[in-house]
């Protein structure tokens, strides 16, 4: 049976697994962390999940995990209710709990030597090209340097009308963001059913998606009471997007202590299994999605270069066009003026004119500050016309 003519696949041919993963995003829920009785963080639980995640690094796997539960946590040390709050309470719950969970994430790694650090985004941060190269721009700083991010949406900050109200969305991304291949949502539920097991009879475990078709959106069910604000319609929604990303994504049972080591088990997971890879996934997008807002002219050098799947250097430009800003995609033209590749450019067009025909280490001279040694970075340089790479 095929999830790409409208039903769930039942077969376990071609799963994928986390082993094989090697940029993981995890995504926790508040009913998984914080005691809903107590508001306190399930540190017993905390602990079990770091020593999976160092048990993942060991492996050589970089992790990154997006959270929830600093508004359940700051809740409860303001006395303040679930019941009838207002977006203002909750932002000042979220001010208040960040700072708890923050310390409890960095507890429970430094046990193993893991440095962790805080990044709050709000749906903007994710949407908005320059933002969103920016924040891409530290995470892969942060896991270059060995830090374990953990993420959060900025209710602080955030309007209801630029919030993403739940993580699933904001995990995926995170993921998109991160060029990750495997995304992880941890929660009260072991996946993905033909219906709703907590009210129906009879109803199937669905191990393998490879499409979300209107019969798998059927499937999904409400959220269950108490600090989850998801469900799955938002984890489909995740999907979507980690789909668009090419990052395979699992839904598994994270309410028993060390989940990533039972998913490493075989554990039973919902997985959905895009087409293609992050990097090949992101390329597309750079390719045919984008309108060019400038074009830059490289020496036969600098061809040889990209041919040989190096990034674009200052040093390899001889000439640029239009009034382009950083992150925007440009054309990459060869001596005779045509077309031979397309890419996300690291400065504007004003910087890059300083810099065109200098070697990347006289950046910083020339403009009083120290960018990025590529013109445009491989992984954001798509060779040829039709996309492919």
């Amino acid at each position: 049976m095929s999830a790409r003519a409208g039903k769930p696949v039942k077969s376990k041919a071609a799963m994928p697994g986390l082993a094989g993963a090697k940029r993981i995003v995890v995504k926790i829920g508040s009913a998984l962390l914080v005691d809903e009785a107590s508001g306190e963080v399930r540190r017993d639980w905390l602990d079990a999940l770091a020593d999976d995640i160092a048990d993942c690094r060991r492996a050589g796997q970089e992790i990154l995990i997006v959270s929830s539960g600093a508004i359940a946590v700051g809740r409860r040390q303001l006395g303040l209710t679930a019941r009838n709050q207002r977006l203002e309470d909750k932002q000042a719950a979220a001010a208040t709990g960040q700072i708890k969970l923050a310390h409890a994430y960095q507890e429970s790694l430094a046990r193993h030597g893991i440095t962790v650090s805080q990044i709050l985004l709000t749906l903007e941060d994710t949407e908005a090209r320059r933002r969103h190269l920016n924040a891409r721009g530290t995470l892969t700083s942060l896991l270059k340097l060995g830090a374990v991010p953990v993420i959060n949406e900025n209710d602080t900050v955030a309007t209801e009308e630029i919030r993403y109200g739940d993580n699933d969305r904001l995990a995926a991304r995170v993921a998109q963001m991160a060029s990750a291949d495997l995304l992880v949502l941890l929660s009260d539920i072991d996946g993905l059913y033909t219906g709703d097991p907590r009210s129906e009879k009879n109803v199937e475990h669905v191990p393998l998606v490879t499409a979300i078709t209107a019969d798998i959106e059927a499937m999904a069910a409400a959220a269950a009471p108490g600090y989850s604000s998801g469900g799955m319609v938002t984890k489909l929604a995740a999907a979507k997007i980690a789909y668009a990303a090419g990052c395979a994504m699992a839904i598994t049972d994270g309410t028993a202590h060390h989940p990533l080591r039972a998913m490493r088990d075989g554990a039973r997971c919902t997985w959905f299994q895009p087409e293609r890879a992050p990097l090949t996934a992101r390329k597309r997008w750079i390719a045919g999605a984008i309108n060019p807002a400038g074009s830059l002219t490289i020496d036969d050098g600098a061809r040889a270069a990209l041919a040989r799947g190096k990034s674009l250097l200052p040093a390899g430009v001889v000439s640029l066009a239009g009034d382009f800003k950083r992150g925007d995609a440009v054309v990459v033209r060869d001596a005779n003026s045509r077309e031979i590749a397309r890419g996300l450019v690291a400065y504007n067009a004003e910087d890059a004119a300083r810099i065109i025909g200098h070697k990347s280490g006289e950046i910083e001279k020339r403009l009083g500050f120290r960018g990025r040694d590529e013109m445009i970075h491989r992984d954001d340089l798509v060779m040829g016309l039709d996309g492919s790479d």
